[in-house]
């Protein structure tokens, strides 16, 4: 009678993880404990899109009892150097700026104090002076010739321009009977984790190193740059993360310029410094996903076989290019033609800067951008010959029988049915009941559409992908870069237990879970008996260049290389205990915590005792195992090939698929999305966790939806972050997120040790475009791009049928062009004075810094000329600023015109207004005013929803006090963003001035 044993791999077991986690016990970066004399760091930042810096004052906030060190960019300049771009460029990218800012957002100055309130308080009172530059922010318009040039020594704003031709693409657009092409803008977004950015940083003079505990995400490549950056020998960083990490979705590897600049400045105060990001920093100034322009033309048949593809695809990777970037252009390489046969192919890819925040990696980076326009592309194939989206994509499929199959770019899929999912998910999915759904809604008048997509999930990246940005000779010169190397360590102590630590750092994924379920079954033990570390530790554990959370590639290489090392314990330990039995290891069975004879259970030890055995009893041995106390086993496919002469490159080892099916509605007069089904299919392989696997997939399908519905990081024309708060980077919550239906088949990967493919960013990938297509179908539409926001599907929905307005009332403004941040208006207010009395009050410098809010004074330069210092503080942006207003057009008491800046730590502003004074007839004056404004940095980041609540308490406020200096009651005023001080006032309590 044989030994059976229930084994974890495949069951949706409950979560190791969650019991901490659900009960307060998680251990964040925020809640460990610091070394006596820690200090507390506030970062001020340029309210500048692009600007030199003239100066920086700091004279007062280091005079602050309690601020340690006030630090700049000079200050930090010879300690620390750039960080190395991805491609031979002359760019300086440091950590902080030294002479000139390129974004709203980067460093110019830290604060450290005994706390983090103190060193808040400390930014506020340095004053930077800034020599404005124009900025750029569209990638296109950045390569014009005229464009203002970020960096001179580039010499212009193409920092990478790569042609590639796969196959005969000439030949092929020459022989096909039709063709279209598609423009796409994909917008900018990012993964908003719950837990923002945090490092701690020491430096030990003794040996001029640092140790840094950050909750960094990986990849571990970048600490040989943040190292460079440093100055110091990669042995002289230690590296950590903390146990528990709240979420990341790929934007934590950003963290990595502020490892360097916390580092810096431990080491320049000579005490441990702590630096945790609040959400306004990190929405403006951590990462953000790239935005693209994309052309993609295609040839085709009759039926809808696609011949041939060209992209035209331009990369805006912001400010600085911050390395793994330009890896979100490049990690798709491979996967160019997505699941289609599609043998030719011509590619050209530029990388180009502009003055918004530098982009990283975010959660399938890469793959919705070549989604997108590749999907949106096979629904207008099928419109214009008039057939079923689902016949021409299922038609340009690769066959089930060509696997492992080999792209025309080079990427090796390894395994897959496509067919077989497309069919299962139609049926399963009810196809032919969503058509019958949009008939009858048609019918009645509404606006009903299906999209469908099909995309190959990438996982377990080739870290050598990247370097297909450079040409063939300038790879050859560097010398090769390939492979994606995994490590794990199983560790056995004294009294049989089980430790597991992996190079991975887990941001919720449930690696803990997991990788107890794999070594659990490989022992034959319980998974209590497991326990598995998660934390990172750069001078003690085993990693590599290659380690990190990042490409999905935890289950296929993580949680494998985890099972090979348990598995030449095992066979360790199979030794060890065959001595012991007299039996041959390869008649002994791991099981039910026990290491027995396969045919007769009596014959055995327990595991622990066996376990113990080389701690306890080396001398029982073998002398050629040498111990089986520690096994750690460094893994990396050989598939993962670097880039040949010819470009082709195997960007990924496994190539999940996925296949969506939707229906939506879309309300006519409101534009909002009612999503009516959604269906999405999954081949990843061999499924480890069922409950996590579905997790993975609803929580990207959630973050999809707020990509491609709410979700876009705005500027403004000058550069200006438009985006700074939870009410205008809008995320779903759990009301706007529908239930799914999850399907899966199977296709195993030869490629992995446990047959597992990556499945956590799949969603991210092909949804957003899924939604597309069905707003597309709904509306009649060939283009459209994101964010698919009710404001935009209405006015698409209403088109030229919009009726005109009712008798009486006025035709509605046309929208403000996005990025738009003027703020217009006017409006009245009553004083108890006559005319000639106002006036000399409007011009009386004392008067005015006794009604203005906030007012520190007002210095009168001249007869029309002033400047104030105020303090302001709207919602929860509150500073210190400097304002200057200069009156002209005078006719006295009657009218007057005012232009005016505002400058400060979170923002600066500027814009005019009109000023009329009016007698009442009553011996009073009514005060009209017209103005215009805007404004920039932090203050602009906040957004606009709280400005017209500021500006009437600000406005209200000021005539009040005017009016009870004039010697009257304040009587009427309806708002304001009132001059005089108005744009001194006003314009910083615009708060935001996004549209």
């Amino acid at each position: 009678m044989g030994i059976e044993h229930t084994t974890f791999v495949g069951r949706s077991v409950e979560r190791v993880e969650d019991a901490a986690l659900l009960s307060g016990f998680g251990r964040y970066i925020d809640d460990l404990g610091t070394r006596p004399g820690t200090l507390h760091a506030a970062i001020l930042r340029s309210p500048h899109a692009h600007a030199d810096i003239v100066g920086i004052d700091i004279e007062v906030a280091r005079a602050l009892p309690g601020i340690v060190a006030v630090v700049t960019g000079r200050d930090l300049a010879n300690i620390t150097t750039g960080l190395v771009p991805a491609v031979r460029a002359a760019l300086d990218a440091r950590a902080i700026a030294v002479d000139r800012v390129r974004y709203v957002g980067e460093p110019v100055a830290i604060v450290v104090a005994r706390d983090r309130y103190l060193a808040e308080d400390g930014c506020d009172l340095i004053e930077a002076q800034y020599r404005v530059r124009t900025a750029v922010v569209d990638p296109v318009a950045a390569l014009a010739p005229d464009a203002p040039v970020l960096h001179e020594g580039v010499g212009s704003n193409l920092v990478s321009d790569r042609r590639f031709r796969y196959g005969d693409p000439e030949t092929a657009f020459a022989e096909s009977p039709h063709s279209l092409s598609v423009t796409v803008r994909y917008p900018r977004n990012t993964g908003s984790p719950m837990e923002t950015y945090g490092v701690v940083a020491t430096y030990d003079p003794t040996d001029d190193s640092y140790d840094v505990l950050a909750n960094f995400q990986g990849p571990f490549s970048i600490h040989a740059v943040v190292a460079r950056a440093l100055k110091v020998p990669g042995n002289r960083l230690r590296l950590r993360t903390p146990p528990d990490s709240g979420g990341s979705f790929g934007v934590k590897q950003g963290v990595a310029p502020y490892a360097v600049l916390i580092a810096a400045t431990a080491r320049l105060v000579g005490q441990p410094v702590k630096w945790i990001e609040d959400r306004l920093e990190h929405l403006s100034a951590s990462v953000s996903a790239t935005n693209r322009v994309t052309t993609l033309k295609a040839a085709f048949d009759g039926e809808g076989r696609v011949t041939v593809l060209n992209w035209d695809q331009v990369e805006d990777c912001g400010a600085y290019l911050r390395a793994p970037e330009p890896a979100t252009l490049y990690r798709m390489h491979g996967n160019l033609t997505g699941a289609y046969a599609i043998r030719n192919v011509a590619v050209r890819n530029r990388v180009v800067l502009t003055n918004k925040t530098p982009t990283g990696l975010v959660r399938g980076f890469g793959g919705p951008q070549v989604y997108y326009p590749l999907e949106r592309l096979m629904q207008c194939i099928a419109r214009k010959l008039g057939l079923d989206p689902f016949a021409v994509i299922r038609r340009n499929l690769i066959p089930a029988d060509a696997f492992p199959y080999r792209t025309a770019t080079g990427a090796l899929y390894d395994s897959g049915d496509y067919q077989r999912a497309l069919d299962e998910a139609a049926r399963d999915g009810e196809l032919d009941d969503l058509k019958r759904r949009r008939d009858a809604a048609r019918a009645e008048g509404r606006l009903y559409g299906i999209g469908l997509t099909a995309a190959v999930e990438p996982s377990v990246s080739n870290m050598g992908y990247i370097t297909t940005v450079l040409t063939a000779a300038e790879r050859a010169k560097a010398g090769p870069k390939n492979g994606a190397q995994s490590t794990a360590t199983i560790t056995l102590d004294p009294v049989g237990s089980v430790t597991v630590q992996v190079a991975s750092v887990p941001q919720g994924q449930g690696h803990r879970t997991v990788l107890a379920q794999v070594v659990a079954d490989v022992l034959g033990i319980p998974m209590g008996q497991v326990r598995v570390t998660t934390d990172l530790d750069t001078a003690k554990d085993a990693w590599s260049i290659a380690s990190g959370n990042y490409s999905s590639r935890f289950a296929a290489a993580v949680a494998g290389v985890a099972h090979l090392a348990a598995t030449q314990l095992r066979d360790k330990l199979a030794r060890i205990a065959a001595a012991q039995l007299n039996l041959r290891p390869e008649d002994l069975v791991f099981a039910d915590g026990r290491i027995a004879s396969r045919t007769n259970p009596d014959a055995g030890l327990p595991f622990g005792r066996v376990a113990a055995t080389s701690h306890w009893s080396p001398g029982l041995v073998p002398e050629d195992i040498g111990s089986a106390i520690r096994e750690t086993v460094f893994w990396t496919p050989p598939e993962l090939t670097a880039p040949d002469a010819d470009d082709l490159v195997n960007s990924s080892l496994c190539h999940g698929f996925i296949f969506d099916l939707c229906g939506v509605e879309i309300d006519r007069v409101t534009g909002k999305i009612r999503i009516d089904r959604y269906v999405t299919m999954h081949d990843c392989g061999r499924v480890l966790h069922p409950g996590m696997v579905e997790g993975q997939v609803r929580g990207g399908f959630a973050q999809a939806l707020g990509a491609a519905v709410y979700e876009e990081l705005a500027y403004g024309d000058d550069g200006a972050f438009l985006s700074g708060t939870f009410a205008d980077y809008l995320l779903p919550t759990a009301t706007e997120v529908p239930d799914l239906r999850i399907l899966h088949v199977e296709s195993p990967s030869p490629f992995t040790p446990l047959g597992a493919k990556g499945v956590g960013e799949g969603n991210c990938m092909s949804t957003p475009v899924c939604l597309a297509n069905a707003v597309a179908d709904a509306l009649g539409l060939d283009a459209i791009d994101l964010p698919l926001t009710p404001s935009k599907l209405a006015s698409l929905a209403a088109g030229a049928d919009e009726p005109a307005p009712p008798a009486g009332h006025a035709a509605p403004k046309p929208p403000a062009k996005p990025g738009d941040r003027t703020l217009r208006g006017e409006g009245l207010a009553q004083v108890a004075a006559p005319p000639e009395t106002v006036w000399a009050m409007l011009l009386d410098a004392d008067l005015l810094a006794s009604v203005i809010p906030g007012s520190h004074g007002v210095r009168k330069l001249s007869d029309t000329h002033f400047q104030a210092d105020v303090s302001l503080g709207v919602g929860p942006v509150k500073g210190r600023y400097k304002a200057d207003v200069t009156l002209f057009d005078l006719e006295a008491p009657r009218t007057a015109t005012l232009t005016g800046t505002v400058t400060g730590s979170l923002g600066s502003g500027g814009g005019s207004g009109r000023i009329t004074l009016e007698p009442d007839g009553a011996g009073g004056t009514r005060v009209s005013y017209v103005y215009e404004a805007a404004v920039g940095g932090k203050v602009a980041a906040v957004g606009g929803r709280l400005l017209d609540g500021a500006a009437r308490v600000i406005i209200g406020g000021f005539f009040a006090a005017l009016a009870r200096r004039a010697g009257g009651p304040s009587g009427r005023n309806t708002g304001l963003a009132g001059f005089l001080r108005g744009l001194l006032r006003r314009l910083l309590a615009r708060l935001g001035a996004s549209a």
